[in-house]
């Protein structure tokens, strides 16, 4: 188990948020610690995640792009035309590179902080979880059932946020990016796979 020298961490985001963004942040980092506690994963390794999981984004979205075409970060078209997007992905590098983080995991969760992806580890369900219950968010549907639900079923809380939010982005609010889709596709046939029970798997071989 690797020691992360937090203060030094915090210290050195600090100047790169504002203040808002920055209460964001701890809120998210505290948030990973007690569901890493409730799923007996590295507590400091969540918190580093939670920590870094927006590095990237208080930079404009203008620099944000500059920055990914520079770097040869991909962009997608729906990135392209919501580059606010990109934080994920520019922050997943900028932790590696900036920040000298090299653990896989820390960086994947960072990755994939916003959209998901199918087949999530630990950490990603973590972060992405953390990232949209955390004390300071108030605005999200269902909070108080997804907040409650985090700490007995991780697994049902990510499916809840990423139907949700799925549901949020079709009335109009913003653009589906396709990598939210799949993590949604996949983590309802995992659900519905479970609920078939093992007769109706075995019928389906």
């Amino acid at each position: 188990m690797k020691n992360y020298d937090m203060k030094s961490y915090q210290k050195k985001i600090k100047h790169e948020m504002d203040d808002g963004r920055y209460q964001h942040t701890l809120g998210v980092m505290y948030t990973c610690a007690a569901l890493a506690m409730r799923y007996e994963y590295d507590i400091q390794k969540a918190q580093l995640a939670g920590l870094l999981h927006d590095c990237a984004k208080c930079i404009p979205n203008g620099k944000k792009l500059k920055l990914c075409e520079k770097h040869n970060i991909q962009i997608t078209e729906v990135e392209r035309r919501n580059p606010f997007l990109l934080h994920a992905k520019l922050g997943a590098f900028l932790a590696m590179h900036e920040y000298g983080v090299n653990d896989k995991e820390i960086v994947s969760a960072i990755l994939n902080h916003t959209t998901g992806k199918p087949n999530m580890s630990l950490l990603d369900k973590i972060v992405y979880v953390a990232d949209y219950i955390e004390p300071r968010r108030n605005k999200a549907p269902n909070l108080p059932e997804v907040r409650k639900l985090a700490f007995l079923d991780l697994d049902a809380a990510l499916y809840k946020i990423l139907s949700d939010t799925l549901d949020y982005l079709d009335e109009g609010s913003g653009e589906i990016d396709e990598m939210t889709m799949k993590a949604y596709e996949y983590y309802k046939a995992e659900r519905q796979a479970a609920a078939a029970g093992p007769d109706e798997k075995e019928e389906n071989l």
